[in-house]
């Protein structure tokens, strides 16, 4: 796609180039990355938008290939070797400081922007641990979910409907884990389905519900599982409950109804960890094996 120039003449950028320094706000560059803080122009141009030096250091430690990277002048000049050892396949674009603002979803950006195909999942992997989150809807709360399964060790993440993942809002929440992480995004028919195929052939399923259920260590976490977390208003679709190997529960005071998803997903992934480093039959100190069991 050729780029626009200051002065609205457009020719081709050979990857590994930079072209000539754009300045209005107006130009037809800053109109597609705009477009892509929206769910609707992520889809149409295939893209999703990184904002700031960390995402954009995150996707080349994944060794991803930005399509495009547009800085201003004062940042490609404080990171000089980072904007000279870009992929040769991307485009170097200097923005100038107002088309740069206008182009970032952001109040006060950093002075770099990327752009980027959304990773592809490896249709043939068999994750072991695999998170299905049933509507997620607040972006903040997705991506720090997204974060903690990562550090949990998820090896897959089946969304289904809720949030875009690669909103701008979930990538800065998530610290790039949501580049990191294999998302597989569904329509909720879709998970019913996956949930009784052959894609989660072999795991157990644990649902997770706000009460009722047996305490979350009580489930073995070092097999093979899939765990469901539903949505922040409705909680789990009952269907999708239904369908559950074992529903859990996290014991707290009965001071609050129920906690923030993303504050319950992180002892409940965690547990995996915690499982993994103690000998069989161990448990958290001063927590009696439930009766439940």
């Amino acid at each position: 796609m050729p780029l626009r120039l200051g002065n609205g003449q457009a020719r081709p950028t050979a990857g590994g180039q930079d072209s000539e320094l754009i300045t209005s706000r107006r130009n037809p560059l800053v109109r597609q990355l705009r477009a892509l803080h929206e769910p609707r122009g992520r889809r149409e141009q295939g893209l999703l938008l990184l904002e700031g030096r960390h995402l954009l250091e995150e996707a080349l430690r994944l060794q991803l290939i930005p399509d495009l990277v547009a800085a201003t002048p004062t940042w490609i000049a404080r990171h000089a070797d980072l904007w000279a050892c870009l992929p040769a396949a991307t485009r170097r674009q200097p923005l100038a400081d107002e088309a740069l603002a206008l182009a970032a979803s952001t109040s006060h950006p950093d002075g770099v922007l990327a752009t980027l195909q959304p990773p592809e999942p490896d249709p043939a992997r068999r994750p072991g641990f695999v998170l299905a989150l049933d509507g997620l809807q607040d972006p903040g709360n997705l991506g720090t979910l997204l974060r903690t399964a990562l550090a949990a060790g998820v090896e897959e993440v089946w969304l289904a409907e809720g949030a875009d993942p690669y909103a701008p809002k979930v990538l800065r929440a998530s610290s790039g884990a949501a580049l990191a992480l294999p998302l597989r995004r569904l329509e909720r028919q879709e998970l019913l389905a996956w949930l009784q195929g052959q894609e989660s052939e072999g795991l157990q399923r644990v649902a997770t519900l706000v009460s009722g259920g047996r305490p979350y260590w009580d489930v073995d976490w070092t097999l093979p599982t899939v765990l469901l977390l539903g949505n922040e208003g409705a909680g789990l679709d009952p269907q999708l409950a239904a369908l559950a190997d074992a529903r859990v529960t996290i014991p707290h005071s009965p001071a609050v109804e129920s906690l923030n998803v993303a504050v319950a997903a992180a002892p409940l992934l965690l547990e995996r960890w915690r499982q993994s480093a103690i000998p069989s039959g161990g448990r958290m100190p001063g927590i009696p094996h439930s009766s439940t069991r």
